[in-house]
């Protein structure tokens, strides 16, 4: 089993929104009994709290349930996980600063790095201090960086085709 962490600063808003996300796009593609996926925070400030009612509120509209429960990041996490995800830089050197082997440091990728042609971003923004469309925003960045991160994971993991 393929094991996939989505990692942000709080895991209210945008790791959960990747969850399920992901979810929803290896459901659709028939592989979930291959790729477990789950999220977690850098900080603990909202463990044992569920995604933000504004997050869950436009996640809902395209059909996507935030039922994960924040939990902050632990370093077994890094043996526990075959790709860590981040959001965004800050979170990418937050994950860089645990005390754990550089060999494990390895599986940190930031989401964006498989955004398509159609968004140019560098990191998926925190919608926390924002308006609705900061919301959607991140869903859009997320749907389309999802499908091509599963396009990456089938490529390159021979058990998931």
């Amino acid at each position: 089993m393929l094991n996939i962490l989505f990692v942000c600063l709080g895991n209210i808003c945008r790791s959960p929104s990747a969850e399920a996300v992901m979810k929803k796009v290896v459901s659709d593609a028939q592989l979930n009994s291959k790729i477990f996926i789950d999220s977690a925070g850098i900080l603990d400030y909202h463990e044992g709290e569920q995604a933000d009612r504004r997050m869950q509120t436009h996640a809902v509209k395209r059909g996507y349930d935030l039922t994960s429960i924040s939990r902050p990041v632990l370093p077994e996490d890094f043996t526990r996980f075959d790709y860590i995800v981040a959001m965004d830089e800050d979170n990418v050197s937050a994950l860089k600063s645990f005390n754990v082997d550089s060999v494990l440091k390895n599986k940190i990728v930031k989401m964006t790095s498989f955004n398509g042609d159609s968004y140019n971003y560098n990191s998926v923004p925190d919608p926390y201090y924002g308006g609705p469309e900061g919301f959607e925003l991140v869903l859009d960045l997320l749907e389309d960086a999802c499908k091509n991160f599963l396009d990456h994971l089938v490529r390159n993991n021979p058990e998931l085709k």
